[in-house]
């Protein structure tokens, strides 16, 4: 066998702290190696030409090189051997930047450690065989998981690429957070106007086949041919013979029932539509609440639709579905501010949050657009915000900014003086964040043009004082303790991760934080992929993010998803596992562990044997590991290679 190795510098960042010429004299004594060099940028287009014209001047079949993280170039080096004639597996990758340059000044130790990590690297190769991908054939259709403003955009950009897509939705109606919204920043413009359209778009697409009220059930199979099932949510109403006429919730006798979609600013009937431009438009029976359900006499509802849509037997359906590629576009949820007791913990009626003052705010809110408080239904003067809440707090757990609370009480703030031109706001505030366009402007107009005085503090107690509440603060900037008697306070809750997206994650196979938001596959490189090829994700799964963003990103992941199934064929990678047959016993335990699925019992000469399923394996390695009799071995990853690179650790 005939080996180069190449040491990259890569500027400063691995030459300032590891001798890399060093290295590469040291590498050409090692076993097979025929060819070392050094360079400043090995992953520049100079250095692969290099690798290039090394492997033809002097016959190398396999190339090690010694750089950053394979997770971000070994596909760039992989494809560089490949257009000089070397299979891609016939290469190897030594991590010496995070490995080793990264966490140590040790020159010397540095460069002895980086010499290690090659010579493991060398050991590895001398044992590589060269493997061949395959190729299938895959479902030119896509799931979209969400249907706020960034799935609604995925799923219209795939929809007008041609692909078909199906959106399932969770709420009785596509939206999200956005079509709770007045207005929207930096421009103030109405959140219905500019969502509207999109949803009835999605709608009266061809191509998209909408479920509300749905979740995902279970996901089974691989990019390109997952089978997915949806668990559509018995809502006591048939969808086909709703016309949404409104007949039932004009009738229904219970109507003090909560209002989700109002934040529980307001009550609502035991059946109703959620908002009047909802989509799908139909009725939906709230069970908690519905006299029906509770007492088992009522039937109103049933009694006067006109199509005879009302069925209260109906029973939650399994769909199953076939897809190529999924976009997770979950949305968030609001932190539970409940957990903060100095600010009332939910006791007092008048300290509300963001969302429920847009509510109060809204023409199509409960109050018509305009502002009361929910204790007397008087018009407040005083209204007193408090940024910060739930996030940026690690006492709660939450340690990370939310990113637009900031510019969404600007807003609010803004729309409270046209509501109430005689009223005052405060802002308490730990800093104000508005990097985006426009929107340092857009804050800078809230103080200074409608009056909104900010206060740089922590709110320390909220109290009542007869009909008013006493908010008490610090100013660090006057270096002095506030206190404000205000008509109204509202929180700027911070957000979190939907509702069971730690679930969700596991059914799709995905990554995710601490904080249960989705995790992408490379921070910079691939922000929309993750570590489940054809998955992708979009909007606030992945992090706090506004509308402008959430909606690049659902463009985005609809590009990478069209990209994906516009290939007539996708290939396979053949790092996988596969079974002895005269070793393996038939325990099954690698049945049992494999996460994937991609292992099946058969029957061998009478004998109950593992087979894996090539197009579904994702080459984890968990059989591997499991399997007593070492019947499985993952190609590209043997133990004969994995104990190859132990022994050459070990002789170091």
């Amino acid at each position: 066998m005939r080996i180069g190795v190449f040491i990259c510098h890569c500027g400063t960042n691995i030459g300032a702290t590891v001798d890399s010429a060093g290295v590469a004299e040291n590498a050409k004594n090692l076993p097979d190696v025929v060819f070392a060099t050094d360079s400043m940028y090995t992953c520049s287009e100079p250095g692969q030409d290099g690798i290039i014209r090394a492997i033809s001047e002097h016959a190398l079949d396999g190339v090690v090189v010694a750089a950053c993280s394979p997770r971000m170039h070994e596909p760039t080096f992989r494809r560089a051997v490949e257009r000089a004639g070397v299979n891609r597996y016939m290469f190897e990758m030594a991590n010496i930047r995070e490995h080793v340059s990264w966490i140590g000044k040790d020159k010397e130790a540095n460069t002895n450690k980086a010499f290690e990590l090659v010579r493991i690297a060398v050991e590895k190769l001398r044992r590589n065989r060269p493997l061949t991908p395959k190729y299938f054939p895959s479902t030119k259709r896509v799931l979209v998981i969400g249907g706020g403003v960034a799935g609604i955009q995925a799923a219209l950009d795939c929809a007008d690429a041609g692909i078909e897509v199906v959106m399932i939705e969770r709420e009785p109606s596509i939206g999200g957070k956005m079509a709770k919204l007045d207005k929207t920043f930096p421009t103030v413009d109405c959140s219905s106007c500019i969502l509207g359209p999109k949803m009835v778009d999605v709608a009266q697409h061809p191509k998209i086949t909408l479920y509300a009220c749905s979740e995902l059930e279970s996901v089974s199979g691989f990019v390109g041919n997952f089978e997915v099932v949806i668990r559509r949510k018995a809502t006591c109403v048939d969808n086909v013979k709703c016309t949404g006429c409104g007949l039932c919730t004009e009738k229904c006798p219970s109507k003090k029932s909560f209002d989700r979609f109002n934040e529980g600013v307001g009550t609502t009937t035991a059946i109703n539509i959620p908002f009047p431009q909802a989509i799908p438009k139909k009725a939906v029976i709230d069970k908690s609440f519905c006299r029906q359900f509770i007492k088992g006499k009522c039937g109103v509802c049933a009694k006067v639709c006109p199509t005879g849509a009302v069925n209260y037997e109906q029973q939650d359906e399994l769909v199953t579905i076939q897809v190529g590629a999924m976009v997770a576009a979950t949305g968030y949820d609001l932190v539970d501010w409940k957990v903060y007791s100095e600010y009332g913990g939910g006791r007092y009626p008048d300290v509300v949050t963001s969302l429920q003052y847009e509510r109060m705010m809204s023409a199509s809110g409960p109050f018509g657009g305009h502002i009361k408080r929910l204790s007397d239904g008087k018009e407040p003067k005083n209204i007193v915000f408090i940024q910060c809440v739930g996030s940026r707090d690690p006492s709660i757990d939450r340690p990370y900014c939310s990113g637009f609370c900031c510019m969404y009480t600007a807003k609010q703030a803004i729309l409270t003086k046209d509501h109430i031109p005689d009223s005052q706001s405060y802002v308490f505030y730990m800093d104000i964040r508005s990097p985006g366009k426009g929107y340092d402007e857009f804050t800078r107009r809230a103080a200074e043009e409608y009056g909104t005085q900010y206060i740089r503090g922590r709110v320390s107690l909220i109290y009542p004082k007869g009909d008013r509440y006493v908010v008490r603060g610090a100013d660090t900037l006057a270096g002095a303790q506030v206190e404000i008697e205000a008509d109204l306070v509202v929180l700027a809750v911070g957000v979190e991760a939907a509702a069971n997206s730690p679930h969700l994650a596991e059914k799709l196979r995905i990554s995710y934080d601490r904080f249960g938001f989705f995790m992408e596959s490379h921070v910079k490189l691939k922000p929309i992929e993750t570590n489940t090829a054809g998955v992708f994700l979009a909007g606030c799964s992945q992090g706090p993010k506004d509308i402008p963003s959430s909606v690049a990103m659902g463009s985005a992941a609809a590009a990478k998803a069209i990209g994906l199934l516009s290939k007539d064929m996708l290939e396979s990678d053949p790092q996988i596992a596969q079974v002895n047959i005269n070793r393996c016993v038939g325990c099954a335990k690698c049945i049992n562990v494999c996460p994937y699925k991609a292992i099946r019992e058969i029957d061998f000469r009478g004998q109950a044997k593992a087979e894996v399923i090539e197009a579904v394996c994702q080459g984890c390695g968990l059989c591997n590991a499991t399997c007593p009799q070492g019947a499985i071995q993952l190609s590209h990853f043997t133990d004969n290679q994995i104990l190859a690179e132990v022994e050459a650790l070990c002789r170091c």
